[in-house]
């Protein structure tokens, strides 16, 4: 899987002038858009889009520290519009605008070529097991918040304390399909920087209908693959996310499919019992 992401970016490489195109590129790494889209996020730590945006603007500094090309030249064969377009993009970057970089040479950003291999580490495992499941609901309430890496996620704990402890008592006895109990769902996850944003589903997967004050999530027939892990919270369940996509997957034959994640958890005190379902396809 590595070797072939590998020569998927390479051809960006090749197709940094005119158009990446997402889809060329998933059909060389033989996979899915959406599942290299991901794989690639959590590899890098930079969504695939930022990644060529920064490859363009690594390539525009050492144009315009040349100086044999005019500015204007520059940025549209890198793509941007206007002189105004590519001096922003230029800027927010480098943290100085293109016309002061040729003049001072200062030293600028530089976005290196990216190449992946798997580090195997002996020290950890990761229990998983994959379960094919026919389509099922969810009742709860949803809502939308920025993505947070490490440590406790404020809008989260301030949803579901707004949600409160009666409707949620209530939430847990309309709980009778699998997974049991109070579940968290992501999905619809805009990138992987801070801050970026998600759908976020507090509910229990149930046959009955929603309440009035609640909320119907309908999930597709999938394969899940479920993995567990026991912790410190809530960095056990971080790191278990981090683990899935960059060890798990580059090693196994399954790839992420669009749809809801689902996280159950068991916390005591700072402890916690994590379980993770994420819809695949092999």
């Amino acid at each position: 899987m590595l070797e072939r992401l590998n020569e998927a970016m390479a051809r960006i490489e090749d197709d940094l002038e005119g158009e990446v195109d997402v889809k060329v590129l998933a059909r060389i790494a033989g996979t899915s858009e959406y599942h290299l889209r991901r794989m690639f996020s959590a590899l890098a730590g930079i969504p695939l889009s930022e990644y060529v945006r920064r490859r363009r603007l690594t390539k525009a500094a050492n144009e315009v520290l040349s100086g044999q090309k005019s500015l204007l030249d520059i940025a549209v064969k890198w793509g941007y519009g206007s002189n105004e377009a590519f001096a922003r993009a230029f800027k927010a970057m480098h943290k100085i605008g293109p016309q002061e970089a040729r003049a001072s040479k200062k030293a600028l950003q530089s976005q290196q070529i990216l190449t992946f291999r798997l580090v195997v580490e002996g020290s950890t495992s990761m229990e998983y097991r994959v379960v094919e499941k026919d389509a099922f609901r969810v009742v709860g309430r949803g809502t939308r918040v920025p993505l947070v890496h490490l440590g406790m996620n404020p809008a989260i704990v301030e949803f579901v304390k707004g949600i409160g402890m009666p409707v949620l008592d209530r939430m847990k006895q309309l709980s009778d399909g699998e997974p049991a109990g109070m579940l968290a769902l992501t999905f619809n996850q805009e990138g992987v920087e801070e801050g970026d944003m998600l759908d976020y589903f507090q509910g229990v997967v149930t046959s009955q209908e929603a309440p009035g004050d609640m909320e119907t999530l309908e999930v597709p027939k999938n394969t899940w693959a479920v993995f567990t892990a026991s912790g410190p919270y809530p960095e056990t369940i971080q790191y278990m996310w981090r683990d899935v996509y960059t060890q798990w997957f580059p090693s196994n034959s399954y790839e992420s499919v669009e749809g809801p994640s689902m996280l159950r958890t068991q916390i005591d005190g700072d402890q916690a019992t994590a379980e993770l379902w994420i819809p695949v396809t092999s």
